[in-house]
């Protein structure tokens, strides 16, 4: 804290030192200035962001696809890989395909839907139910935070 000084003095100093006058917050009546090093602050700042976008992970939302028909065994692998989805972090969407006569019976898509909701309940919550759009019905499965 060197105090309230002019313009051309808090330069001097700053080349006094061999560093940067550098304007903190220009709007502030006076404006706040700091002596520092310009470029190692630039590459410090580069830094820590680097290491911010290295730490983050981007949640992708995976698909799950099934139809109606589906065998006990299959469901059982569909379910499996859905888990795994879930567990590494990323939202999941389970669509059934619904082809041909089976658009009269959406009920057996809808308690398909269900059924793997409530075998991912562990891990995951439903964001919304049962949804037909057009030939497909499908739901969004999120997992649940604190592990």
């Amino acid at each position: 804290m060197l105090g309230i000084m002019s313009a051309e003095a808090a330069l001097e100093a700053a080349e006094e030192a061999g560093l940067d006058l550098v304007k903190i917050a220009p709007n502030a009546v006076p404006p706040v200035c700091r002596i520092m090093d310009y470029g190692k602050f630039r590459f410090e700042q580069s830094k820590r962001e680097k290491e911010a976008r290295k730490n983050q992970h981007v949640v992708e939302i995976k698909e799950v696809r099934m139809s109606p028909s589906i065998d006990t065994n299959d469901f059982n692998t569909k379910l499996k890989n859905g888990l795994r989805f879930l567990n590494d972090g990323n939202r999941l969407k389970v669509a059934v395909r619904f082809r041909g006569r089976e658009m009269a019976h959406t009920e057996i898509g809808e308690a398909l839907l269900l059924r793997f909701a409530d075998a991912c309940a562990e891990v995951a919550v439903m964001d919304k139910n049962p949804k037909l759009e057009g030939r497909h019905m499908s739901i969004f499965l999120s997992p649940k935070t604190g592990k």
